[in-house]
């Protein structure tokens, strides 16, 4: 099978020093010859060993991407699955940009979507040029040799690719690769392939950003505002001086905190305790959640801003005045914060030509660009050395690589010369900020016939991608923020009269994309209300969904393609007594998936029991990773629905670690069987799109059981209690 690489071609192969074989891609997506060290874009290296080394551009943070990444490769080059191996890509978005999004850097659900045939194509141009070296080597012809396992035969002779590689041809001509049709794939799509990841995190060898140390270095914690928004007016460091180990305090140049160094970490952080600081509050968030929220509320009867295409507020205002029935929901999400199991931390240390960091680093382009404005550098001579990263969830993707910054001025308020390393507490990173935003929806769905005539839906949250470096041109002329909107301004049911009216509330509370982003909120206000407009239509849940999505364009196939094999295999409609169901579908990130929940009760208590999940991702690349992602991503939305959020007394947050902000618990976590559907669509994300259906799976079941809909999150804000 021959791809078009009209966008996305290979440039030639050549040996490095050290005689191992190079292969990329060039920035421009031509042929060209390589550079004279082999080094631009690459993307396999094979050693004289003969194992295979794939340069990673996507960093991995537990979400299977070094795998999927390794799988390309081998399977187009034949590889040894034993002798592969990942390393991360320096930062250089010229070469390892996100095809996705233009920059460095990994999110969004991309990784695998976005390198999928760049990989593959990468291990075939090596293949290629082993093959040719073989077929040189032994006098016989290209067509006479096969690989299997890293083994390059041809009759009787044979060779492992290491033995091969001082014989290529640098300046061969690759013309365009040959990839593999489906039907030969031999690891693509197989269950049982052993990740890259695991045996280094077994054995304690994968490095984090934790574990870096270099010589010289410091170590800095922060005191920040207690309340967003509030700024340093004075601070004193009398009693820190008699802290063992304490060097210094200083209060960052944008009086949005005070950095305090120490020899170790644990002399900054009893240091940043003896410490005492005043601050002007009078432009910080100084609300409480009530207020919060009524505020949110307030907005939702001022609309600014239409977020769909020919969408006319007063028209479905004057539809929704001659329905039949108007079914209303009025619905709450609390700010929510991402508490991955390693918080934030990263080194930085001098160059020659500038500075080095050590991070999980998510977007090493923001990351350069943000630093060297604030260094003084050209962001070229920002390197990134990228380590494993413990859990994200989006938190380490800021627009304005916030703990980067804190670390870069540090840095240069110690005169730029000595290493820094900065931590962040779990506490900190709770009281943080950067939260998924509170968020207000309300939605009036008018009926005639029992027949859907109108949707007015209106939303309140503030914006996260307008008013960042990252939004386009576009975006900001339309005023709608495709983060907040997604997953209600483009349903795929066929809903006439649809109107989305969006405010974007003031507050100096940062916020930041969660896991699966605008699909956090919108997808539960969305399945929340389809559940009711079934109820109030007298309808089964999933025989309207099926109606709703049989306007037979792709996406409402592949989303009615989940529904009813979702609906299958949790034996929907025929639950054992005591048992309740509830079901949701969504879209996100380019993949399907429908979810049914099944809960019991327990003296009024809810006990989630098994959660069926039928997702379509295109061509599953790594089976067993695909299922891993879609129960994390359901265990990861299940512990937000249930019991967290952020709340504010007098702009301070109450929650401060894992007692008060509680990830679920192996006692709340169900039953998960995943079901993928085998399709031969180019494959999508799958790192989020699990989490946005099992909220309103939950609810759905939850209004089955007990008759009450959970209209204010989380859940046990609804007065839900849990076993």
């Amino acid at each position: 099978m021959t791809i078009d690489t009209s966008r996305r071609t290979f440039l030639k192969g050549s040996l490095a020093a050290g005689g191992a074989l190079i292969i990329g891609l060039r920035p421009d997506g031509q042929l060209a010859a390589a550079t004279a060290d082999g080094h631009l874009n690459a993307f396999v290296r094979i050693l004289p060993d003969g194992t295979v080394e794939v340069i990673a551009k996507h960093f991995e943070m537990g979400q299977g991407t070094t795998t999927g990444l390794a799988t390309l490769v081998a399977e187009e080059l034949d590889a040894d699955w034993g002798r592969v191996s990942t390393v991360f890509a320096p930062a250089d978005a010229a070469r390892y940009k996100n095809l996705a999004f233009g920059a460095q850097g990994t999110g969004g659900s991309t990784a695998i979507a976005n390198s999928y045939l760049q990989y593959r194509k990468a291990g075939a141009a090596a293949r290629k040029l082993i093959v040719e070296a073989a077929a040189k080597s032994w006098g016989v012809a290209e067509t006479s040799i096969s690989i299997d396992n890293s083994i390059v035969r041809s009759g009787e002779k044979s060779a492992h690719f290491g033995e091969l590689i001082g014989g290529i041809d640098a300046q061969s001509e690759l013309g365009e690769p040959t990839l593999k049709e489906p039907s030969q794939f031999k690891l693509i799509g197989k269950d049982g392939l052993s990740r890259k990841d695991t045996p280094q995190k077994i054995n304690g060898s994968a490095k984090f950003a934790l574990d870096v140390a270099v010589p010289g270095m410091v170590h800095a914690v922060l005191i920040r505002s207690p309340r967003f928004g509030g700024k340093l007016v004075s601070f004193s460091v009398e009693k820190a001086k008699s802290v063992p180990g304490y060097i210094d305090a200083k209060p960052l140049p944008t009086n949005g905190g005070l950095v305090v160094f120490g020899r170790n970490t644990w002399a900054a952080l009893q240091a940043r305790e003896a410490i005492t600081t005043e601050w002007d509050f009078s432009s910080a968030e100084n609300r409480s959640s009530k207020q919060l929220i009524d505020y949110h509320r307030s907005l939702l009867d001022q609309p600014k801003v239409q977020a769909v295409k020919g969408g006319d507020l007063a028209g479905t205002d004057a539809v929704l005045k001659g329905a039949d029935q108007v079914v209303e929901a009025e619905l709450i999400f609390p700010p929510l914060a991402h508490a991955p199991m390693e918080p934030l931390n990263c080194v930085i240390e001098p160059t020659e030509k500038g500075v080095r960091f050590h991070d999980g680093c998510q977007f090493p382009s923001i990351v350069q660009g943000v630093v060297g404005h604030i260094l003084k550098i050209d962001p070229s001579n920002v390197e990134v050395k990228t380590v494993f990263a413990g859990g994200s969830f989006g938190r380490r993707a800021t627009p304005v690589a916030d703990y980067h910054s804190e670390a870069a001025m540090a840095f240069a308020l110690l005169g730029g010369k000595t290493p820094v390393k900065l931590v962040w507490t779990r506490e900190d990173d709770i009281r943080g900020g950067f939260y998924r935003p509170m968020v207000a929806h309300r939605a009036r769905v008018g009926l005639k016939g029992g027949k859907i005539v109108g949707w007015d839906h209106r939303l309140v949250a503030k914006a996260l991608l307008l008013n960042t470096p990252m939004v386009s041109e576009e975006v900001k002329k339309s005023g709608v923020d495709p983060a907040t909107a997604e997953g209600i301004n483009d349903t795929h049911y066929a809903i006439p009269g649809m109107s989305v009216g969006m405010v974007y509330p003031e507050t100096p509370m940062p916020v930041l994309w969660w896991r699966s982003v605008g699909h956090t909120h919108t997808a539960f206000a969305m399945e929340t209300v389809i559940d009711m407009v079934a109820e109030a239509s007298k309808m089964d849940p999933v025989e309207l969904r099926l109606q709703l999505l049989a306007g037979g364009d792709k996406d409402q196939q592949r989303l009615a393609g989940v529904l009813k094999l979702a609906a299958e295999k949790a034996q929907w409609g025929k639950a054992a007594d005591g048992r309740f169901q509830g079901i949701a579908v969504h879209k996100s990130f380019n993949t399907y998936v429908a979810e049914v929940a099944e809960i019991s009760l327990k003296d009024g208590a809810v006990k989630v029991e098994k959660v069926t999940c039928a997702v379509d991702c295109g061509v599953c690349v790594n089976p067993d990773v695909v299922r891993a992602q879609m129960e994390g991503g359901i265990g990861y939305g299940l512990g937000a629905i249930m019991r967290n959020e952020i709340t504010f007394t007098d702009g301070v947050v109450d929650q401060s670690n894992f007692p008060d902000y509680e990830p679920i618990r192996i006692n709340d976590m169900p039953q998960v069987d995943v079901h993928i559907v085998a399709s031969a669509e180019p494959p999508s994300g799958v790192g989020e799109p699990g989490v946005p259906p099992i909220g309103p799976a939950l609810a759905n079941a939850i209004h089955k059981a007990t008759g009450k809909r959970v209209f204010e999150l989380p859940m046990t804000r609804s007065g839900v209690k849990f076993v």
